[in-house]
């Protein structure tokens, strides 16, 4: 009699993990960060004090939610890309609400069934009437599915998870979410506004250190997932602002030259003193670059709306 002997399943993050830092320089993509602790930490950043983006988001939302609402013109479905923990986003479903006699039905979708779950029940008990139908997916692929989805559609992309792309791949990933959408539906999108690098700066590396887990907690994921072993008190936070490319980067610094192994993957790393990962670009974003992703996208802007310094602000596109 043969026995088959079932293999362990490797950890989803496993491909990306391997991908990432065998290149030269090493790097990792920043969706790695939301495991259940990555997005609890990060819900713990849009709440400091330094983070402008969230709040200056939301005090746009708050004030031109109902203008927001009537430029999406009659869409009662909203699906929200990357929607964590939708506090921003019951601004918006409440002005929607009040502003039909027809069902809203809305849809969050993430990576993370932690924050999914959240999400969900944030909605349920903030806005009782709304249907909600929470999807785990990996947004940043192809969504087909979403164009057999009934009504009109108001798709989210709010924060500033835009900025995480390469130019280049923001506009590809904005013709996946054109290729999801119907006649008429029409997609919100949110970008962080260039600024000086004294606010910046704070903005990802605060005094609490809030900001220094969430980055140190991938890799506190990969021992834990691909059972490795690097130690944490010999990798530190980093953070630089790139002038001429418009954006913050975010790094794990190597202290000391070291070797970590991945069992799981059967990697083993060699880390120079200094040598970075690099894990995350926030791009900082001019009218002008805006309207270059958009056309990439094979979208339009048809409204924007801001805050009076001009932080951040909130796009209307169309196909």
């Amino acid at each position: 009699m043969h026995v088959r002997v079932q293999q362990p399943k490797l950890s989803p993050i496993a491909e990306d993990v391997v991908e990432g830092l065998t290149r030269d320089p090493k790097t990792l993509s920043p969706k790695l960060f939301y495991d259940a602790a990555g997005s609890e930490l990060f819900e713990r950043i849009t709440e400091l004090t330094e983070y402008y983006p969230t709040a200056t988001e939301r005090q746009i939302l708050r004030k031109h939610a109902v203008d927001i609402v009537q430029e999406a013109a009659g869409c009662t479905a909203v699906v929200e890309l990357g929607a964590g923990s939708g506090a921003k986003t019951v601004l918006l479903l409440d002005a929607l609400l009040k502003s039909t006699d027809e069902p809203v039905t809305f849809y969050p979708v993430d990576v993370s069934e932690v924050a999914l779950d959240f999400c969900s029940d944030r909605m349920r008990h903030m806005l009782p009437s709304i249907r909600v139908v929470p999807k785990v997916l990996d947004f940043t692929e192809a969504m087909p599915q979403f164009r057999q989805l009934p009504g009109r559609k108001l798709f989210l992309f709010i924060g500033s998870s835009i900025g995480n792309f390469e130019p280049l791949e923001a506009g590809l990933f904005l013709k996946k979410i054109r290729a999801s959408m119907n006649p008429g539906d029409a997609l919100l999108l949110g970008t962080d506004m260039r600024k000086s690098r004294e606010v910046l700066i704070p903005a990802y590396d605060d005094r609490e250190g809030v900001t220094a887990a969430f980055n140190k907690n991938l890799l506190v994921r990969m021992n834990r997932e691909l059972d490795g072993d690097f130690d944490l008190d010999t990798f530190a936070h980093r953070i630089v602002w790139n002038d001429s490319l418009s954006r913050i980067e975010m790094h794990l610094e190597s202290l000391r030259a070291q070797t970590v192994t991945l069992d799981a993957v059967g990697l083993t790393l060699e880390f120079a003193k200094g040598e970075t990962i690099h894990t995350e670009n926030s791009y900082k974003f001019t009218m002008p670059m805006v309207g270059a992703i958009a056309e990439n996208g094979g979208l339009h802007i048809e409204r924007t709306w801001s805050d009076p310094k001009r932080w951040f602000t909130v796009h209307l596109l169309r196909a």
